[in-house]
């Protein structure tokens, strides 16, 4: 009897072997052959379910899985279109050799407007006015402004809103005005915010606000599919006032989290490009809410009002560039790109994640080595234990051949920017990563203009005196064998996770 047993047992284990193998196999087919990622990234996919095969399987379905990407977004909505004719007839302007009023000293920028406007359609937006914030008592105190004088609008999509302090202030200042008539429609990521109940936006929905999921989680509080998440932080008053950059919403942006201060960067900006941000929002509005959508008429006042926008004195000339994967475009990347390309005297970065695929780190190298002051900041403190150690040895790599790397001391950097020759600047939510290049929903806004230029390069190399510890090339070289290890394994798998 005991030996049928252990026969039978025997048997089992190797069929779930067996099972387990040729679901590998399966997976490794679908990772070459039909999901046709990078080299890099399939190797490493191969890799992890060869040498852990149920761990590796497992990491693949919350990871993995970019199968049917763009095929369930849909982001040919009607204000798509109508953008859609505006780029058109800009980007036509550009190649055939025309103007679109930029200064003589920002014309090394209409590669970038181009290729912006041919990828993303994202439309050349002049006569804005822009405000910078790096600190999150400033910000909120500017977006509790903006929402409390709201007329007839609020519009807010945020990949994260806690069930704290500040976000329950935030819901009662939108309920308020809500029950005062104001159209309130807000949308969160499932994931992002995937802590919060129910319960927490029922007042606001008594008062007449509407608020939607994006990409809900089919089963609750469980996630296999960490990828194609919105990432977005947007928020648009009134069709007139316009917020984007990346602080979410919640007590730990205000620096009351375990990473302490949180530095960040964000922008108010009043002007046309506000129009921008509210087709963003409309585009993501209508995936999301779906039944009920913002129809064509919104095209019309009030929505995208002319009175008070049109006429707004400012200097900066903007694009919003949105990629994701609803687009087939990386355009965000594609961006940052042509800006390290045309760079002449100094690429500076912020950025909490800095995960860069092969071609970004050949740019970024070759900058440096053709004598560009190229300097990046990344955190002193993980909130991640495996992005920092590949931040850490894409960095270390880049600072060998000239790049000057710090490290964010007074407290945690999670600001995303990009300053370049002091002229050109992009701030929003993409992280200098993988991820946010290719998987995640993200926008930024691109912003041509020395005197905003000048701004951001001073607000950047002061914080380097003050707040920033410089990472030599001494002290990088002689870094431990177990840190060396870390940063070799979170290398290695960096292009998945």
């Amino acid at each position: 009897m005991l030996d049928l047993i252990t026969v039978i047992i025997d048997f089992v284990l190797w069929l779930l072997q067996f099972i387990v193998i040729i679901v590998d196999i399966l997976a490794c087919i679908v990772v070459v052959f039909l999901e046709r990622r990078s080299p890099q990234t399939a190797i490493a996919w191969i890799l992890l379910m060869i040498l852990i095969p149920i761990i590796g399987f497992i990491l693949y379905l919350f990871f993995g899985r970019h199968l049917y990407g763009a095929h369930i977004f849909n982001k040919k909505t009607e204000a798509d279109l109508k953008m859609m004719q505006i780029a058109k007839a800009q980007y036509k302007t550009i190649t055939d050799g025309g103007s679109l009023t930029l200064p003589s000293d920002l014309a090394w920028c209409d590669a970038t407007i181009a290729l912006l406007l041919n990828q993303d359609n994202s439309v050349l937006l002049n006569n804005n006015n822009i405000t910078v914030y790096t600190d999150g008592e400033e910000i909120f105190a500017a977006i509790k402004e903006a929402i409390a004088g709201a007329k007839h609008h609020i519009h807010m999509e945020y990949f994260i809103i806690r069930d704290d302090q500040l976000g329950n202030e935030i819901m009662a200042l939108l309920t308020k005005k809500a029950l005062a008539g104001i159209r309130v429609r807000v949308t969160f990521d499932a994931a992002g915010t995937v802590s919060i109940h129910k319960k927490f936006f029922a007042p606001l929905k008594k008062a007449g606000g509407d608020v939607r999921i994006f990409f809900p989680l089919k089963i609750p509080f469980l996630n296999t599919r960490v990828h194609f998440r919105n990432h977005r932080k947007i928020l648009v008053i009134d069709g007139k006032t316009g917020f984007i950059g990346g602080f979410n919403i919640g007590d730990e942006y205000l620096g009351k989290g375990p990473l302490g201060y949180w530095r960040d960067t964000h922008l108010r900006i009043y002007g046309r490009a506000v129009n921008a941000l509210q087709n963003r929002f409309i585009m993501d509005w209508n995936y999301a809410a779906k039944d009920a959508g913002i129809s064509i008429e919104a095209h019309a006042s009030p929505y995208y009002p002319t009175d008070g926008v049109m006429d707004v004195k400012g200097s900066s000339n903007v694009q919003i560039a949105s990629s994701g994967p609803d687009s087939d475009g990386k355009a965000i990347y594609s961006g940052y790109m042509s800006l390290i390309g045309h760079a002449r005297k100094s690429i500076y970065i912020h950025t909490p994640y800095f995960i860069p695929d092969e071609p970004m780190f050949t740019e970024l190298l070759l900058a440096a080595r053709s004598g560009i002051d190229v300097r990046i900041v990344i955190p002193s403190k993980p909130d991640h234990l495996f992005v920092y150690s590949a931040n850490h040895s894409y960095l270390g790599d880049l600072i060998k051949a000239g790049v000057r790397g710090y490290t964010y001391n007074d407290g945690f950097i999670h600001s995303k920017t990009g300053i370049f020759d002091g002229m050109a600047t992009t701030v929003g939510t993409a992280n200098w990563d993988i991820r946010s290049f290719k998987l995640n929903f993200e926008t930024n806004a691109f912003v041509y203009d020395a005197e905003f230029g000048k701004k951001m390069n001073e607000i950047f190399l002061t914080e380097l005196e003050t707040n920033c510890t410089e990472i030599t090339l001494d002290e990088y070289n002689k870094r431990s064998v177990t840190i060396r290890i870390k940063e070799g394994i979170s290398r290695l798998f960096s292009a998945i996770l």
